[in-house]
């Protein structure tokens, strides 16, 4: 597959996240779970950022988290969507993650919580955000992989095969953690890391869980998915096999997020601690 080819509608993207602005705070646990995960790393790093950046901050969640760590003094916040840039405050920036509006050498740090797996380009996102990074400058970011979703991709990939005898791509394709390891490196960056833990989150039910993805705005944004609604009688289907082949003793079911944390620095020719 070609490292440009478009696979997300990047409109539909925003879509989702405007629609989802307004009642964020009712499904943001994903959100603050990461935020506080990237901000335990930053507190290992024992060096000042002054001038930070918080690329796809949807409401402010990462800011308000990291409440000045790190020797944060002046934070830049930006979201694809509108209306999440305003709620994440009066100087927020809408900006898309494949077209950076930021000069070169910017930023002291540069943090994406749970935003880049939507990017077509995720080369050239790196890339800019290494160009944005003054020399010494660190990047940290999470974003979901590749089993992220499996009970639910695998409940309707079973649907789908039964009713209409053949699948789509109805759950949005993930990177896994190499070859995110190894982009950051291919980008320009040194030290790379790229590790990856799963959070499960238990549910009463799938149509929970469904309801939940909405609110988030994480809903599929595949171009190749198939146009027009789901049925109900598809997802009828894809919710009984969910609990006939995941449901725990308690009946609730498991919704597994693959979480790919990656961190790395930009070079800096005169700092050999780097």
């Amino acid at each position: 597959m070609s490292e440009s080819m478009t696979v997300f509608n990047r409109h539909l993207v925003a879509r989702h996240r405007d629609r989802a602005a307004m009642s964020l705070d009712d499904h943001d646990f994903l959100f603050k779970e990461t935020g506080e995960r990237l901000c335990d790393r930053l507190d290992d790093v024992h060096r000042k950022f002054p001038t930070a950046l918080d690329l796809g901050c949807r409401t402010g969640i990462l800011g308000r988290i990291l409440s000045g760590r790190g020797g944060i003094e002046d934070l830049i916040v930006c979201d694809l969507s509108l209306p999440m840039s305003e709620r994440a405050g009066p100087h927020a920036v809408v900006a898309d993650e494949e077209f950076l509006p930021f000069a070169a050498q910017a930023f002291d740090l540069i943090l994406s919580n749970l935003s880049l797996h939507w990017v077509n380009d995720l080369p050239g996102a790196l890339t800019q955000i290494r160009r944005s990074l003054k020399p010494g400058g660190l990047f940290l970011g999470a974003m979901l992989g590749g089993d992220t979703l499996i009970e639910l991709r695998q409940s309707l990939a079973k649907a789908e095969a039964a009713i209409d005898g053949g699948l789509s791509p109805r759950i949005s394709p993930f990177a896994d953690v190499k070859d995110a390891g190894n982009l950051l490196a291919r980008t320009g960056f040194i030290i790379p890391v790229a590790d990856q833990e799963a959070i499960t989150v238990s549910y009463p039910d799938p149509f929970k869980l469904m309801a939940d993805l909405r609110g988030m705005g994480e809903t599929n944004a595949v171009m190749e998915a198939r146009k027009g609604l789901t049925s109900r009688t598809m997802m009828m289907e894809a919710a009984r096999h969910y609990s006939e082949d995941f449901a725990t003793d308690d009946q609730r079911i498991p919704a597994t997020f693959q979480v790919i944390t990656l961190s790395a620095w930009a070079k800096d020719d005169n700092d050999d601690s780097i």
